[in-house]
């Protein structure tokens, strides 16, 4: 018998990509001082929001971007300090709280990676 949850995330998957994504660049933080070249990608816009306790026990809330792409579509897992290019801005990924990836799963099949970013700017020069 097919495993009918695991192709219907995927149809999902693929329905999102198809109908809800935009085009962005993914750039991979340079490894040795040299930059990496960067791939087309689609992705699909999010937000995490995410509060952090202090010791004397004040929370500080705010939000993240998140970016939704499928894993197949890089070469590797997401790293911290990798730029993602999209609608005139640059967003770095960036670990989130104890997290220290950047980054998450979006489904249960890890078809997905969930992107945690921080937007660094417009586009002025080299990114």
């Amino acid at each position: 018998m097919p495993d009918l949850l695991r192709q219907s995330a995927a149809w999902l998957e693929q329905m999102r990509t198809a109908h809800c994504s935009s085009q962005v660049e993914y750039r991979p933080a340079p490894t040795d001082g040299s930059p990496l070249p960067g791939v087309t990608v689609n992705a699909t816009f999010g937000k995490t929001d995410y509060q952090i306790a202090d010791e004397s026990g004040l929370t500080i809330g705010s939000h993240v971007w998140d970016f939704l792409i499928l894993a197949s579509e890089l070469a590797r897992e997401p790293q911290p300090g990798d730029v993602i290019v999209a609608d005139g801005r640059k967003f770095e990924v960036l670990p989130l709280g104890t997290d220290f990836r950047g980054w998450r799963w979006s489904d249960p099949f890890r078809g997905t990676y969930r992107i945690h970013t921080k937007d660094s700017g417009g586009i002025g020069g080299d990114i």
